[in-house]
């Protein structure tokens, strides 16, 4: 697949997610693929699928209304790699604001997603959730 195809499918991924739909956000991610929050915080590190998966499931307990909505800003696409950049918005159970930016590097092997970078404000998650 091509950079457009690649971009296409982040896209749509994006949209599922937004929607509720947890199984179609993740299809397109290989079974070994990779999550990498940057940092040094306790939230930071490498997860798998699984993990991954299990992380995203964790969320709407945290929130008043819902987890942040990931509002896409800019997708960029060249050769295997799409990068994302996006926003959220959304405040925890406790009352806390939790507006964060993100950026999101996806690289994709053999039609399926392998790796995920997410660069986004970890300090902000620390003082929002606690070190």
């Amino acid at each position: 697949m091509g950079a457009a195809e690649n971009k296409k499918i982040v896209q749509t991924m994006i949209a599922e997610l937004a929607e509720g739909h947890l199984r179609r956000y993740l299809e397109p991610m290989a079974d070994d693929m990779r999550f990498t929050t940057i940092g040094t915080t306790n939230y930071s590190g490498t997860l798998t699928k699984a993990e991954y998966e299990k992380l995203l499931r964790s969320f709407p307990p945290m929130f008043k209304d819902r987890p942040p909505l990931l509002t896409p800003d800019n997708f960029i696409a060249e050769g295997d790699y799409v990068v994302a950049q996006m926003h959220g918005k959304s405040t925890t159970i406790d009352g806390k604001p939790y507006n964060n930016t993100y950026c999101f590097v996806y690289r994709f092997a053999n039609g399926k997603i392998q790796e995920i970078m997410e660069y986004l404000d970890t300090e902000l998650i620390a003082n929002v959730f606690g070190r």
